[in-house]
């Protein structure tokens, strides 16, 4: 568990990861209670072509190499959210040899969890202006 952007609440990751998967995939938005409740892992790019209605498959590619580097960078930024507590647990119990090893973890997974969560607002709001885009 992550601290959230100014230390208040918590971001649980691996639950972000799999909502924001779902969504890519499968192209709609899964209930509240729904992460743990399916598997996009075996979805395939003719899923992808039917739940987004189009018909170039060249363009279902695309998107899902896109969810793929999504998933992918939310992954990573999981990996090192497990490393800093790893290392926080073990600069608690007095096994880690150098507390710059856990500073600098620390950091970096604080540090991607703000990139990620500032590049998904940019994300949202730019579809936002979209939407709002008359016809």
């Amino acid at each position: 568990m992550v601290a959230g952007i100014g230390g208040v609440g918590g971001v649980n990751l691996s639950q972000l990861a799999q909502l924001y998967r779902q969504q890519v995939l499968s192209g709609t938005t899964p209930a509240a209670g729904a992460a743990g409740s399916s598997s996009v892992a075996g979805a395939s790019g003719a899923a992808a072509v039917s739940a987004t209605g189009a018909g170039d498959p060249a363009a279902a590619a695309r998107g899902t190499d896109f969810a793929k580097a999504i998933g992918n960078g939310l992954a990573n930024v999981e990996n090192l959210d497990r490393s800093a507590a790893g290392k926080a647990t073990l600069a608690a119990t007095g096994d880690l040899k150098d507390v710059q090893d856990y500073v600098i973890t620390a950091m970096e997974a604080q540090t991607s969890t703000e990139l990620t969560t500032t590049v998904r607002n940019k994300a949202l709001d730019a579809f936002n202006e979209i939407m709002r885009m008359p016809l």
